[in-house]
């Protein structure tokens, strides 16, 4: 049985001289949650697009259960639901009415099946209102639901808490976590909101410019994220030449004319703080900073902020 339910090798996808995405190499594990993590515009959509084969990759391969996606697709999308941007629902009817439609399609005989999955995601069975008149919160819970009526043993979700308010998006959070808890689900899911992902993911694929530049475990993630000595001084190029001429110290970054970054100290904080006022350098912070997954995100891509 093959460890990876979705796995890449170098998919790349071009349009013209930009690559939307390069040379993606991707390991969802089995019964696990994947979050791909990048801005909006990172190759985010476009990778779960060919996940799915709704667009063909320039180059490059895609996996899921060990087969390979082309030519395997009638035997593999059954057992897939996905939420990529919006479904084409029917305005003029009801929610109950157009999964209904959904349901036919997919040749789904349970009876109960509607009103169960509409139950999941928190909205009513059999209400009037139509579609066209869902808020976009509801628009979003449909679209959920709409990927998890056939119960499929692999959901590819792309941002499914968008639109949502703080009490939709802790429901729908902890519905998907259920999902792969409780019925050992596997669950690609993207978004660009940091937080989230870091209360949802077991792994996590940071993505940027279409290219994946981590894959860790959540875990191995936020070990990743340092713990450092920020200094405030009256000069940051005098600072630096006390700590490698008193100290012999290296392991410091001069972030600006004021602010210095020591992320490992050879000896103690108080030692250093008293050679800088014996040289005549104003200081006036030592602070121990806890780097968080934001800050960890911004220096991996060298940018900004996700969100």
């Amino acid at each position: 049985m093959c460890d990876y339910v979705i796995e890449t090798n170098q998919l790349t996808k071009q349009y013209g001289t930009q690559k939307s995405v390069s040379e993606l190499n991707i390991h969802v594990q089995r019964g696990r949650i994947y979050g791909l993590l990048g801005r909006n515009g990172a190759g985010k959509t476009t990778t779960m697009k060919m996940l799915l084969g709704l667009t063909q990759p320039t180059s490059g391969k895609v996996s899921i259960w060990g087969q390979p996606l082309p030519g395997n697709e009638k035997k593999l999308m059954p057992h897939i639901g996905s939420l990529i941007e919006s479904p084409g629902f029917y305005p003029n009817l009801t929610g109950t009415e157009n999964l209904r439609i959904f349901a036919a399609l997919r040749g789904l005989k349970n009876g109960n099946v509607i009103r169960n999955t509409l139950d999941l995601v928190g909205l009513p069975y059999l209400d009037k209102k139509l579609f066209s008149q869902y808020s976009l919160g509801m628009k979003q819970r449909l679209a959920i639901a709409l990927a998890v009526m056939h119960d499929p043993e692999l959901l590819i979700l792309d941002e499914p808490i968008n639109g949502l308010d703080p009490i939709g998006i802790a429901e729908v959070r902890a519905f998907i976590r259920a999902l792969c808890d409780e019925r050992g689900k596997t669950i690609l899911i993207s978004s660009h909101i940091l937080s989230e992902i870091a209360l949802l993911a077991d792994d996590i694929g940071i993505i940027d410019h279409g290219v994946l530049l981590e894959e860790e475990s959540l875990m191995d993630l936020e070990a990743k994220s340092s713990r450092y000595i920020r200094f405030t001084v009256s000069d940051t190029a005098w600072a630096a030449g006390i700590l490698k001429g008193v100290f012999h110290e290296n392991q410091f970054t001069v972030q600006d004319a004021h602010h210095l970054r020591m992320d490992a100290a050879k000896v103690p904080v108080a030692e250093i703080i008293s050679a800088f006022v014996q040289h005549g350098l104003s200081i006036s912070e030592a602070a121990t900073v806890e780097e968080s997954l934001e800050d960890y995100f911004k220096r991996v891509t060298g940018g900004e902020g996700i969100a």
